[in-house]
C-alpha cells in the first residue's frame, strides 16, 4: 500500500465524513421514514445516504433537492474560503441530484465576539509560530464567514433565507453549517451508483492544486490548505452540468468534494457494485506541474463527474463546453472489483472496494 494509496483509503474506509453509517443508526432512522411515509405516501423519494435528499411536498408539483453541510475545521485557517466553499460543495451536491439551488439557511457558531482569535496556519494551536497567521476578533472572523457565504449565494443566484446563530462555543474550532434546497430538473433524481459497465466518466472543471483536506486527516501533511472558493467558476459548472442534465442521457453524478477524483470515483463504482480505471493524465488542470497524486486527491472546487454511455459522449461533451466548461473523459466504469488510477501509463493508485481487515488495520 503506497502513500497515496493509503490516504484515499484512509478517506473512503476510516473517516467518518465517508462512513457515517458508522456513527449514525439509519436502520432506526429509515424505520421512522417508513412510519412517517404512511402519514405522507411518496414524499420521501430518496434518503439518507446519496449526495442529498430527494423529497416532494405534499400537495405541491415537483421534486425538491435538500442538502446540509459543514466546513468548521477550514474555518480556522481560511475562514472566508471555507465558508463560501462549504456553502458551493451544498449546492453542488444539490446539483449532482439533478436540482437548480435555490434556497440557503446556515448555523454559524463562534466563541464572544469580543475573544481574540488565530486565522492562518497555527490557528489550531491558538499560537502562531509561522509568521503568517492574523490575530483578530471573533466577530471579525464571523464577519469573513458571513461574506464568505453571501458571496457564494451572490454568484450562484441563491436566496440566503435565515439560519442560527450562537457566541457559546469554546472550542478554537467554529461551526459553520449550511443547508441548500433547490428544485429537480429531470426526470427523476439522479444518484450517485455506477449504472454500466462500460459507461465513460467525464469530469467538468479543472483541478488544482489547492484542498489537502484528506492527507491532512489522513496525517500525511502537518498543515492544512483548504480549497480556495470559486465564484465564477462555480455557476459556469453548475449551468454546464444542468445543460447536460437535460439531455436525458446522464446515467449517473457525483460532486467532487472530500478526497477529490478519488472520492467520486470510488464512491460511485462501489456503490454501483462496479470497477473502474481513469487516466489522470486526461484531467484537465489549472496549473502546471501537478502531480499525479495531486490530481488524484486534491479537492479543488468547482468540478462534478457525470456517466454516460459512449454512444452519448460527444454529445454531452459538445453541450457541456457550449456553456463554457471544460470536459474531458478521464475513464470508464467496468466490471471490475475494484479502482484504478493511472498515470500516462504507470500505475498511480489501487483501491479495492472491499478491503481485507489486514488493510484496514494498516489505515489506522
Amino acid at each position: 500500500m503506497n502513500t497515496i494509496e493509503k490516504a484515499l483509503m484512509h478517506a473512503l474506509f476510516i473517516h467518518l465524513h465517508h462512513n457515517i453509517d458508522k456513527a449514525i443508526d439509519f436502520k432506526g432512522i429509515d424505520a421512522l421514514n417508513r412510519k412517517v411515509s404512511k402519514t405522507f405516501p411518496k414524499a420521501l423519494v430518496v434518503g439518507p445516504g446519496d449526495d442529498a435528499a430527494a423529497f416532494k411536498f405534499p400537495g405541491t408539483e415537483g421534486t425538491f433537492v435538500g442538502k446540509l453541510e459543514s466546513h468548521c475545521s477550514p474555518c480556522v485557517p481560511r475562514p472566508y474560503d471555507a465558508a463560501a466553499t462549504g456553502a458551493g460543495g451544498a449546492m453542488r451536491d444539490v446539483v449532482a441530484m439533478g436540482a437548480r439551488p435555490i434556497f440557503l439557511m446556515n448555523f454559524i457558531g463562534t466563541r464572544p465576539l469580543k475573544e481574540k482569535v488565530i486565522v492562518g496556519p497555527c490557528g489550531f494551536t491558538g499560537k502562531c509560530t509561522c509568521g503568517k497567521c492574523i490575530e483578530m476578533t471573533s466577530q471579525k472572523r464571523v464577519d469573513l464567514m458571513v461574506k464568505g457565504l453571501k458571496d457564494m449565494c451572490n454568484a450562484m443566484d441563491v436566496f440566503i433565507v435565515g439560519g442560527g446563530f450562537s457566541t457559546s462555543f469554546s472550542d478554537i474550532v467554529p461551526a459553520v453549517v449550511v443547508s441548500v434546497i433547490g428544485k429537480l430538473i429531470t426526470a427523476r433524481p439522479l444518484t450517485k451508483p455506477a449504472k454500466s459497465a462500460g459507461d465513460s466518466i467525464i469530469l467538468i472543471g479543472r483541478t488544482g492544486s489547492d484542498g489537502n483536506d484528506t492527507l491532512f486527516r489522513a496525517g500525511l501533511v502537518k498543515e492544512m490548505r483548504p480549497a480556495v472558493a470559486l465564484f465564477k467558476e462555480e455557476r459556469v459548472i453548475m449551468e454546464s452540468t444542468l445543460a447536460a442534465f437535460r439531455t436525458g442521457k446522464v446515467k449517473a453524478c457525483s460532486d467532487l468534494g472530500a478526497a477529490g477524483i478519488g472520492a467520486a470515483v470510488c464512491e460511485s463504482a462501489r456503490y454501483g457494485g462496479f470497477g473502474a480505471r481513469v487516466d489522470l493524465s486526461k484531467v484537465p488542470v489549472k496549473v502546471k506541474n501537478l502531480t499525479p497524486e495531486e490530481i488524484l486527491i486534491c479537492e479543488s472546487q468547482g468540478r462534478m463527474a457525470v456517466q454516460v454511455a459512449k454512444k452519448d459522449v460527444n454529445l454531452l461533451l459538445r453541450t457541456i463546453r457550449a456553456k463554457g466548461a471544460r470536459a474531458e473523459v478521464i475513464g470508464e466504469i467496468n466490471n471490475d472489483d475494484r479502482e484504478v488510477f493511472e498515470y500516462k501509463g504507470k500505475t498511480v493508485a489501487v483501491i479495492p472496494n472491499h478491503p481485507s481487515q489486514a488493510e484496514l488495520l494498516k489505515l489506522r
